[in-house]
């Protein structure tokens, strides 16, 4: 058992309040009480884990990454995402192998554990080493091998890519903390013929489609004249809009299209850096949460955020809705903080399993060191975690009941290991050259 306590508790089940003195106590990967100190259980004989008048609060869930991608952070910045795409990322990423993403995930587990985070949702290349990498590192994760109408570095043509897919979902499909997922890139590279057979795997495995949809202007121009439709009409007409679809971005989707997308039960993955860095636009958070859509907070890769802190998206998040509506009560802090834990619960598809602190949910768990000049004093804790927090902040990280970091220092990864062999990896793709 682990019993996490002596600090100020945030469930998230429910309205965002805080419990001056609570407990977490675990069995196993499951929570048997979270609540007031004086009315836990017993817990002889469990392992303890301080929190040192800290936040004790539900793990971070970052609902969008490609988190190999910590390879190219910093490559090519500040220029158009289709430029930037196609004359930089791709020829980079034709010279990936599965050491290079296994590294590169292991570098974006790492920085995921110190910064809170404890499940995601992944679509990258060498899908296989990327599930080798969260193995290892102790989070759990939602991955898929990423398909698109051109040859992949991983498997060559796209027949091998659906056969890819398909073991990978097999490989986890009755694992803990990973499950395999259908990931389609953009309606712009796949055509008709794979994103329906792209949704008949979906649906016959029980797994959810993952695609990045209508994130720019430019791509509902490309997919207009490509398909004849926008691209969320596109998705309808395929008859691929419905619980297991998550779509990434979803920037330029008009009111009728977001009233269309709650009702069908869509999901959705909100990358406010992301967006602000290539000038993508600005999701219409407050309409799609008015309309009842499912809405989870991400990141995107680090090459275009440029990191994997869920603290930093929640601040940008709040103020990006702030003032892009010219409205100082959008997106509350509590409300923001619920999009990055129960609500993103949600949108990867296991409300109530994660993202919550209660008896019977997963035991994802984060400790926040508040003896800090910038978390002083507290009034609010929620409003501190949103819009003061830092990903150095978190001193515990536990994940499925086990502990990944302990006093911030990482169990089950190597630091100095991580570190060498992603250096060598990422400097024979490009040369170590500054760029």
């Amino acid at each position: 058992m682990l019993l996490i306590q002596n600090g100020m508790l945030i469930t998230m089940d429910g309205p965002a309040q805080a419990i001056a003195d609570g407990v977490v106590l675990a069995d196993g990967p499951r929570i048997v009480y979270a609540g007031p100190r004086q009315d836990a259980p017993p817990a002889q004989g469990a392992q303890v884990l301080d929190a040192k008048g800290g936040l004790i609060m539900p793990g971070l869930i970052n609902c969008h990454a490609h988190t190999a991608m910590t390879l190219v952070r910093g490559l090519a910045d500040d220029l158009p995402l289709a430029q930037w795409l196609n004359e930089h990322i791709f020829p980079v990423e034709a010279k990936l192998d599965g050491q290079a993403v296994h590294w590169g995930t292991m570098l974006g587990c790492l920085e995921m554990i110190r910064g809170g985070v404890t499940c995601f949702n992944d679509m990258y290349l060498f899908a296989h080493d990327v599930g080798r990498a969260v193995e290892r590192s102790g989070l759990r994760a939602v991955i898929g091998e990423v398909l698109y109408d051109f040859p992949s570095p991983c498997y060559g043509p796209l027949e091998n890519g659906f056969k890819v897919c398909a073991e990978l979902i097999e490989r986890y499909k009755d694992h803990p903390r990973l499950k395999g997922a259908v990931v389609t890139h953009a309606l712009y590279t796949c055509s008709r013929p794979l994103m329906e057979r792209a949704g008949r795997l979906a649906a016959d495995a029980g797994v959810d489609l993952v695609i990045h949809l209508a994130e720019t202007a430019v791509e509902n121009e490309l997919v207009l004249e490509k398909w004849g439709q926008r691209p969320y009409e596109v998705m309808e007409d395929l008859g691929l809009c419905g619980p297991n679809l998550l779509i990434d971005h979803a920037v330029h989707l008009s009111d009728a299209e977001i009233r269309r997308a709650a009702a069908a039960g869509v999901r959705v993955a909100h990358c406010p850096e992301s967006n602000m860095k290539l000038a993508s636009g600005v999701m219409p958070l407050r309409r799609m949460l008015a309309a009842g859509l499912t809405v989870g907070l991400a990141t995107d890769g680090c090459a275009s955020n440029n990191n994997l802190d869920m603290f930093e998206e929640m601040d940008s998040c709040a103020k990006l809705c702030k003032v892009s509506t010219m409205d100082p009560t959008a997106a509350p802090a509590a409300q923001v903080l619920a999009l990055a834990t129960s609500q993103a619960g949600a949108a990867m598809g296991m409300a109530g399993q994660i993202g919550v602190l209660k008896a019977g949910a997963l035991a994802d768990v984060i400790v926040i060191d508040t003896d800090q000049p910038h978390l002083t004093p507290m009034y609010n804790p929620v409003s501190h975690l949103v819009y003061a927090a830092r990903a150095a902040d978190v001193m515990h990280t536990v994940c499925h009941g086990q502990v990944l970091m302990q006093d911030r220092q990482l169990t089950t990864i190597d630091q100095d290991e991580v570190l060498r062999n992603f250096r060598r990896c990422a400097d024979a793709l490009t040369g170590g050259k500054l760029l």
